[in-house]
Parts: structure tokens; C-alpha cells; sequence
């Protein structure tokens, strides 16, 4: 690459930063979409030329190629400690006596109050301005490394705007899930026939963990940073004893000042915070908030409350478990008594029966809650629930409404127990409950409620992915008796969908396109698409990839299957058993017919030699601009040489598209070979 071409790349880089910091961190778009994205492709159409110059803050390089196998355990360079918990404002007062008996000195000082952000807490390390680990909180002493996972977060820099930033940084933040991705996430779950999320702490922390970058990046977690230390604890409130190096980088002295800073490198800092004088101000600010939350687009579940200075915060040091410089507001949870109406019973695609209250609606955190769900038998049997019960409401993360407790003084006379079914409420088969589990379930695989959440589940974005087949027209289709399995969605004709309310022509023919396309998805995700309990998304692709067809899958032992990485036992024994119903053999038979694909293979290709690549091994990472990667796989092959997954140094060549991940850094590293699309394809010519 020329020294024009090269001044364009990091010009490109220095913009593309820019733009997603007005975006994501100060909230004013500097540029149209379709701008940024014509400036990304040319970025990445550049690094594709020259791999070589590729960085790790490169805004291409957010999302890995590859799943992680585990996440190490590390170690923090600075402890996360937790916060001491107030409910109440006497609390809030006993911890300003405790602190000023350590201090009792100091009689001038300011609070900052932050809301505390309900989701998961990150600990980050910047080495020369780029960011280089990302870890959860773990116990506050050791966290699990999760950099792949927390760079696919667009409001964290993976460059700080410094001109001179310090050897390294650490930055403390929140990760979470806006509410409104936290509500289509659960759509989804829900329309695809899999547990909802409790609330989205769960799924934040659930997110964060997922090993395939790729869904963390598809779930648009968010993030709030509110500390920055130096990287010895000694360095934390001045500069003034840090190396030369590090002298152009002012520590700031005290907390408001901090979060200035954060913001002015490139993070998104809560906006709602205060500087206060005095306690009272605090909790004005605390009552405020205890009923403005509800309007926020993300849950926060408290205020924490920090002494604004730091040399303040380092006289007053830490106890066994707190600093005794911070404390942490919780609010409570709303509750409401009402009264139940009626239990109803739902089925999912699983056959899992859930008991359902219906009550008389009440407001609950600034919505009308009317129903909330039972779980299970026991769960009943717990509460000792009866209809007309009067009972108290909450909503657990304040998302999902829960029933808390009976009032047992309040029952009628004429209140009735409610006793989990011996048949299903909708297909009326007998229903089992296993020693081992808690749910009662329907295991009549004919079961209209379950074949419906098979087929949604089946249509899902992550299973077949058939744009168009939703819900209502599922419902239609059980309701006409004309589908009875997933395999007879490629039966289906347009005349046959013609008959169906509010079906058009032009609508009937794109649906049936969309079924027929769904059999090019991979064997991978045609597993998701069964159903088979406790299987994942994640857990096909690992699956796939070790039994790559349906066939040895089906054959497979339930030692060999629980053998693999991250599968285990109750995976392997839901796998092995759904393979061997007899039923479930035959639904296999069936979509091998009508051309599902139900094995991960490459159409052989004759073998054409070229000199130049006979005997040489080859490694392909990120994705490439005109071939697939079974693709480029297969012209090698063709051509005589080997294609590996793991860069090592029998690695002959290297061959690197648009997100490249760690396999170009360890190609690098190695000394080896790297090619372009367009120098291997030169290089297969005879």
C-alpha cells in the first residue's frame, strides 16, 4: 500500500471513531447512515489490500470470526468492591455519621449521586490508549476475560480520544440492555418457544457470556462508565509521582471531574447525576428518581452516593468488604395486593405446562399488570394459591410480574384450591411430571399447542429464518389441519394458502418462496430448528460441527456426545433421547426428502493441481469479498493444499477478509504469509 493509501486508512479510522462517539456517547449523529457505512466498506475494502496494517482499534475489528471455546479466569489489576446497601434515608444518615467518625476533621465536602444502573459490572484495561482486556466483576478479586465480547459494544472506545494517554487505564462501567432491546429480546424468546429472560440484569450478565461474539453484537448491549483509575493504586488520586511517560495524563481530583473526563475520551457517563452540599440535598435527589425511573429507557434499581473527593476517599480507605466512602441506595420493589380471578394453563413447544394468574388489574412501576406467571406445581403448592385469593404483586426486576404471597386473612369463604391437571388442557392426553423436574408436561407430540410453538420456533430468525411465516398464519395453517409437522410446511402449495384470511397472491408466492429458500440453511441450524430441549443456537453450531450430519449425530452415544466442550450430560441425554422417538425418525426421514440440508459438506470438486499450492497448508480468517469460506476452501483443495483451523507454524499462508480476528495477530506474530481474496485467487491459477 502507497503512502496515499495508507494517510486514507488511518484518516478513515480517525473519522469512523469520531462519528461513533457523537453517536453512541454524546447523542448527535455527525454523519448520515449511509455515509458511515460507505466510509466503513471503504475501510475495510483497504485493510483488506494490506491485512499487515490491520490494528485491534480498527473499527472493523468489534466482532470476532470465531466463538471462544471458555473465558480464563484473571486476575484485576484493582479490586471491584462491592457497595454497602441503604434502604432508607435513617440508613443513608448512619453511614454519613459512620465515615465522619474516621474523618472527623473534615468538615467541608460535596456528594456526587449516580443512579445505579441495574446490569452487569465490567472492569476494562487501556495500554497506550487501546483497549486490551475487558473482564466481568467476578468476586471483585479475579473475573473471567470477555474483551471479544466487549468490544462488540459500541458505546466502549477501543481507542481513547487522548493525545497522550497514560501506559494503562482502567475504566469501571456498567454493562446493560435497554429496556426496548431487553422487550424484543423476549418477543423473540417468546414467539420461538424459549424461557424469557427475568429481567435484564439476567440478560445482560447471560449476554456477556455467550461464547460467539456474533450474538452479543446482535443483542446491542449498552454502556455507562463511572470510574478511571491509574493502574497502581498509588496513582489513583495524582499524577504528580507517576513515571515521565505518564506525566501529560492529569488524574482528576475529584469524582464530578472524573466523569467529565470519561465522557471527553469517549465513553457515554450517565447523565442523570448531581453535586450535592449536603444530605438533604441527597435525598431530594434519591425521591426524585424513586418515581422519574420509571420514564428512563433502562432499569436502574437505586442511587449510589460517593464522596466527591478523592484524597477525601483515600483517608477514608476501605473496610473488610466496602469502601467507606460509597454507599448504595436500593429502592424498594413496588408491590400492589389484588384479587385472582382464574388460573389458566399454557402450553409451550416443549410440552411444559405453566399456571398462569389472572388478577384485577393494578399499576406496578408505571405499567397495568393483569397477570403473572405461577411456574409450577410447586411454586403453588408454596404460595398455597386459591381463586378469589386476594395476593401481593410485584414485579421482579421490575419486569416481570410475580405473585409474592397469599393474605391468607383475606381468603373468601367460597375460595377454591387450585390443582395442577391430570390431562392436557388443550389436546386432553395424560400429562407426566418426572421425579426430577418441577414441570408438568404434555408429551403427546401431536399436541396442537406444542406442534404450533414448533412451527414458530421452527420459522425463527435463528432456526430456518422463513421471512413472512409468523404466528397468525401458523395458527391458520393448524386450524385448516393442513400442516401436522414441520415437514409439511414444504408441502404446502400457493393454492392451498390462497384459502387462508387475508392471503393474497402476491403474498402467498413470496411465503412459499421463503419456505423453499429455508432448505439452503445449514445442517446447524436445522438442528436448532427441532426443538430439542436445551439445545441452543450455540449448542447446534457446536454440535454441527462435531456430528456433521444427522446421521452420526443420531448415532451417537450419549458418553460421546456429553464428551464435547460446553454440551454435558443433560444436553447429551435431551439429544440422544429425541433421536431415538420413533416419530422423530421419521420427521428426520422426511425433511432429507423434501431437501433440507441435513450435513455440512462441500460438493467434491475434481482435483486440479497448481505448483504453487500442492502441499502447502492454509488458514482462512474473516469473512472474504466475493467467496464463501467453503468456497475458498474448496479451490484449495482443488488445487492440492490443506486447509486447517488453527494458525500455527506448519501455517503456510494466511488468508485474511474483513474482520480478522486473533488468527491474524498470531499469523503476525508467526511470521506468516498472509493473502488477500484476490492473491489467492491469483495464485490458483495453473
Amino acid at each position: 500500500m502507497g503512502s496515499t493509501q495508507n494517510q486514507r486508512l488511518l484518516e478513515l479510522r480517525q473519522l469512523l471513531q469520531q462519528a461513533s462517539y457523537a453517536y453512541y456517547v454524546l447523542d448527535a449523529p455527525m454523519m448520515a447512515d449511509a455515509v458511515y457505512d460507505r466510509l466503513y466498506r471503504e475501510l475495510q475494502e483497504l485493510e483488506a489490500q494490506s491485512p499487515e496494517l490491520i490494528t485491534p482499534d480498527s473499527p472493523t475489528q468489534r466482532i470476532g470470526e470465531q466463538p471462544a471455546t471458555r473465558f480464563n479466569s484473571v486476575r484485576h489489576n484493582i479490586p471491584l468492591y462491592s457497595l454497602e446497601n441503604a434502604f432508607n434515608q435513617a440508613e443513608l444518615a448512619n453511614w454519613q455519621t459512620r465515615w465522619q467518625r474516621v474523618a472527623p476533621e473534615v468538615k467541608q465536602f460535596e456528594y456526587v449521586c449516580e443512579l445505579k444502573i441495574d446490569g452487569s459490572a465490567i472492569a476494562l484495561t487501556y495500554e497506550d490508549g487501546v483497549l486490551v482486556r475487558g473482564a466481568t466483576r467476578g468476586d471483585g478479586v479475579m473475573g473471567e476475560e470477555i474483551t471479544q465480547n466487549i468490544r462488540t459494544i459500541r458505546s466502549i472506545p477501543l481507542r481513547l480520544h487522548l493525545p497522550h494517554p497514560p501506559k494503562r487505564l482502567e475504566i469501571r462501567g456498567e454493562a446493560f440492555l435497554p429496556l426496548e432491546t431487553f422487550y424484543q429480546m423476549n418477543r423473540d424468546r417468546e414467539q420461538a418457544g424459549e424461557p424469557l429472560f427475568a429481567n435484564p440484569r439476567n440478560a445482560a450478565a447471560g449476554t456477556l457470556r455467550q461464547l460467539d461474539s456474533r450474538i452479543v453484537a446482535e443483542r446491542k448491549l449498552d454502556f455507562f462508565a463511572y470510574a478511571l483509575h491509574m493502574s497502581e493504586p498509588s496513582q489513583q488520586i495524582a499524577s504528580n509521582s507517576a513515571p515521565a511517560s505518564e506525566q501529560l495524563f492529569q488524574v482528576p481530583a475529584t469524582q464530578w471531574a472524573a466523569l467529565d473526563l470519561l465522557k471527553q475520551i469517549g465513553f457515554r457517563v450517565n447523565p442523570h447525576r448531581s453535586l450535592c452540599s449536603s444530605l438533604s440535598e441527597v435525598q431530594a435527589y434519591c425521591d426524585s428518581w424513586s418515581t422519574e425511573r420509571v420514564n428512563l429507557p433502562y432499569l436502574t434499581d437505586g442511587v449510589v452516593v460517593k464522596l466527591n473527593s478523592f484524597e477525601l476517599q483515600q483517608a477514608l480507605g476501605f473496610t473488610q468488604k466496602f469502601p467507606r466512602w460509597a454507599i448504595a441506595l436500593k429502592y424498594p420493589a413496588e408491590e400492589a395486593p389484588t384479587q385472582v380471578e382464574r388460573v389458566v394453563l399454557q402450553v409451550g413447544r416443549t410440552g411444559a405446562i405453566t399456571p398462569v394468574a389472572e388478577f384485577q388489574p393494578v399499576q406496578l412501576a408505571g405499567t397495568t399488570v393483569s397477570r403473572a406467571t405461577l411456574h409450577n406445581q410447586d411454586r403453588v403448592a408454596e404460595l398455597d394459591l386459591h381463586i378469589g385469593d386476594t395476593v401481593i404483586v410485584r414485579k421482579a426486576g421490575e419486569i416481570i410480574p410475580e405473585v409474592v404471597r397469599v393474605l391468607l386473612e383475606l381468603r373468601p369463604a367460597h375460595a377454591q384450591r387450585f390443582q395442577m391437571p391430570i390431562d392436557c388442557p388443550v389436546c386432553g392426553q395424560p400429562v407426566v411430571r418426572p421425579e426430577d423436574e418441577a414441570v408438568t408436561r404434555c408429551i403427546n407430540v401431536s399436541c396442537p399447542a406444542i406442534l404450533k410453538g414448533a412451527l414458530v420456533h421452527w420459522a425463527s430468525r435463528d432456526a430456518m429464518d422463513i421471512n413472512g411465516l409468523g404466528e397468525k398464519w401458523i395458527q391458520q395453517f393448524l386450524d385448516r389441519g393442513l400442516l401436522h409437522t414441520v415437514a409439511d410446511l414444504y408441502d404446502l402449495t400457493i393454492d392451498q394458502l390462497l384459502t387462508l384470511d387475508r392471503m393474497g397472491q402476491k403474498s402467498a408466492a413470496k411465503l412459499i418462496q421463503a419456505i423453499a429458500d429455508s432448505k439452503q440453511q445449514p445442517w446447524s441450524r436445522v438442528l436448532y430448528g427441532l426443538g430439542i430441549r436445551h439445545v441452543g443456537s450455540v449448542n447446534a453450531q457446536v454440535l454441527a460441527q462435531n456430528f456433521p450430519s444427522a446421521k452420526l449425530l443420531s448415532q451417537a452415544e450419549i458418553e460421546a456426545i456429553a464428551a464435547i466442550y460446553g454440551i454435558g450430560l443433560e444436553i447429551a441425554q435431551a439429544v440422544y433421547q429425541w433421536f431415538h422417538v420413533p416419530a422423530n425418525q421419521v420427521l428426520i426421514n422426511r425433511l432429507e426428502t423434501v431437501g433440507l440440508q441435513l450435513e455440512m459438506t462441500v460438493a467434491p470438486q475434481p482435483v486440479v493441481q497448481s505448483t504453487a499450492i500442492a502441499g502447502k497448508t492454509f488458514v482462512i480468517t474473516g469473512t472474504l469479498p466475493t467467496l464463501k469460506r467453503d468456497e475458498a476452501k474448496a479451490l484449495i483443495q482443488q488445487a492440492g493444499g490443506k486447509v486447517t483451523e488453527t494458525v500455527s507454524k506448519k501455517t503456510d499462508y494466511l488468508v485474511v477478509g474483513e474482520e480478522a480476528g486473533a488468527k491474524l495477530q498470531k499469523a503476525q506474530t508467526l511470521g506468516i504469509s498472509q493473502l488477500s481474496e484476490a492473491e489467492l485467487l491469483e495464485l490458483l491459477k495453473p
